[in-house]
């Protein structure tokens, strides 16, 4: 190849280069999409883990969903308080006070406690055990089944099976509430950090039914609600629920249930 055509070669390289660098350019200008400089700072700020616990489908969602005022400025349950703060500064308004919330398992059926009805050997998932007759060994069809799909699902080591129940670690606990859209009994919950008292059962059942399957289930029996002075403890399909909005934290109810289900 001969220094003439070489050249040739190069400047229609470059001649090429340079028209499609000015296309780019121009449809660039054309079809560019204007983004807040809000949303890039908010975005800055986020943690980045993208766990959905906010309610949108992502940082990046989240950030879009606060700049245009859809999501409040402490909706991300991982960043915090410390977070908040600084997405409020950036939009220039108040944070205001975030409770902290943990997820709490309503289930204390330890193997020591719950009658087993057949040995099981398959996938360790709680989802397709479900579907299995029986859904698991545990007699207990509203208990923690203990095959630690919440465990792999929590992004945070902050959940673990202990003989037998999921358990969750509140110091670790963000409140993305992976686990609660993972569990498929549906008994993983978010609960106030703060919470003085919390009832570890979710079975339907009633009184010896209950006891049939489990040595540590709430049998309905409506004593924490009598003792209540504060009319924060109902119950409702056999199983006792608290309205931390109304509980004073006193102990009435842990104190007379009979069934020692409430922490």
């Amino acid at each position: 190849m001969n220094i003439t055509g070489i050249i040739i070669a190069a400047a229609v390289v470059g001649i090429v280069g340079i028209v499609i660098g000015i296309l780019l350019g121009i449809a660039s200008e054309k079809f560019k999409v204007e983004v807040d400089e809000r949303e890039i700072l908010v975005r800055a700020e986020l943690p980045g883990n993208n766990c959905g616990g906010c309610g949108y489908a992502g940082c990046d969602a989240l950030a879009k969903a606060i700049v245009e005022g859809k999501a409040k400025v402490n909706q991300c349950p991982v960043g915090g308080a410390s977070v908040g703060d600084k997405i409020a500064a950036i939009m220039g308004v108040e944070a205001g006070a975030a409770e902290k919330m943990v997820a709490f398992v309503k289930c204390k059926g330890t193997c020591d406690k719950t009658r087993v009805q057949y040995n099981y050997f398959g996938i360790d998932d709680c989802a397709k055990v479900s579907v299995v007759p029986g859904a698991g060994e545990k007699a207990c069809s509203y208990g923690c089944m203990g095959y630690g799909s919440c465990v792999k699902a929590c992004a945070f080591d902050a959940i673990h099976v202990v003989d037998g129940v999921a358990v969750v670690d509140k110091e670790k606990c963000v409140a993305c509430g992976k686990c609660v859209a993972t569990c498929p009994k549906s008994l993983i919950e978010l609960v106030p950090y703060a919470a003085p008292h919390k009832v570890q059962c979710n079975s339907k059942e009633f009184g010896k039914a209950v006891k049939e399957v489990c040595s540590a289930g709430c049998i309905g029996c409506k004593m924490c609600t009598r003792v209540c002075e504060a009319d924060a403890i109902t119950v409702e399909n056999n199983i006792a629920k608290i309205d931390y909005s109304k509980c004073t934290g006193c102990g009435k109810c842990a104190e007379k249930c009979p069934a020692k289900i409430i922490l």
